[in-house]
């Protein structure tokens, strides 16, 4: 395992902190399979799932350059790349997140899971 900074989760939530989050869509394979796990804390939670058509749908439901993405620590492991991070509002700890990563021959995402909750943060 390689200690790094995953460079297309990076690339990945450097769009998703954009103005142009659909940016995303150009980094996926054809066959493209995502699941995010959404905790809004206090038990309230969504699941977002499917194919590119769910992407756009989470996509669309997001509130754009709103939330500020930061890794903090990540690994590659062969054609999967993962990540452990946490999202700020106005510069204050919102959620921490874990993103994992399959990635074709080519670079592109092809699954996609990440879980969010502000109940638990690794700050020390």
């Amino acid at each position: 395992m390689t200690s790094a900074v995953p460079p297309v989760l990076a690339r990945w939530f450097e769009c998703m902190d954009s103005d142009d989050p659909d940016r995303v869509l150009d980094m996926i394979s054809d066959d493209f399979v995502m699941s995010v796990q959404f905790s809004k804390g206090a038990g309230l939670s969504a699941e977002f799932v499917g194919d590119r058509e769910g992407l756009v749908g989470y996509l669309s439901q997001r509130e754009k350059s709103v939330l500020v993405h930061h890794i903090d620590t990540g690994a590659v492991v062969d054609d999967f790349e993962l990540v452990l991070g946490r999202t700020t509002r106005g510069g204050a700890f919102e959620a921490s997140f874990n993103a994992t990563a399959k990635l074709d021959a080519e670079g592109k995402v092809r699954r996609l899971l990440i879980a969010r909750t502000p109940e638990v943060s690794f700050a020390t």
